[in-house]
């Protein structure tokens, strides 16, 4: 018996919508991050991106459980001394919805090259408008 190896040319990839209003923000990223990998998919590869489009709309209603609303942080490093910067999930959620959900989903790929370019195939729109209508994005319900 042989296994089956998808190729590059051969994948197809679909386009989702899915509507994170009301979503917990890591089931949310849960269940997007393994449609942008393919692993939704029979013809999943680990090292081939078999994976599909998803646009995720209404990313400001997004929530989160517990106290994580005012002990949530998110922090970069410049790499020089005293280079820490945090901002708060609040003002995260104030000024840039979008990439709340972009860092959770980010953090669940492969940390590589195909992880990249998996990435890219992400859209996210923090209201319910968005510009990918010619596409014609198959609506998911993920819960």
């Amino acid at each position: 018996m042989k296994s089956f190896m998808a190729k590059k040319e051969e994948a197809e990839h679909k386009w989702y919508l899915v509507d994170a209003e009301g979503a917990v923000l890591g089931r949310l990223a849960a269940k997007v991050a393994p449609i942008l990998m393919g692993k939704n998919k029979p013809t999943y590869t680990p090292h081939i991106d078999v994976g599909d489009f998803v646009i995720v709309i209404n990313a400001d209603k997004v929530r989160v459980t517990g106290k994580k609303e005012q002990t949530k942080k998110y922090g970069r490093y410049s790499h020089y001394p005293g280079g820490h910067k945090y901002v708060s999930f609040s003002d995260m959620m104030a000024e840039r919805p979008e990439r709340v959900i972009e860092l959770a989903v980010k953090r669940m790929l492969p940390k590589s090259k195909l992880g990249k370019s998996m990435f890219k195939k992400m859209k996210v729109y923090s209201g319910p408008k968005h510009e990918h209508q010619a596409q014609r994005p198959e609506k998911m319900e993920l819960f």
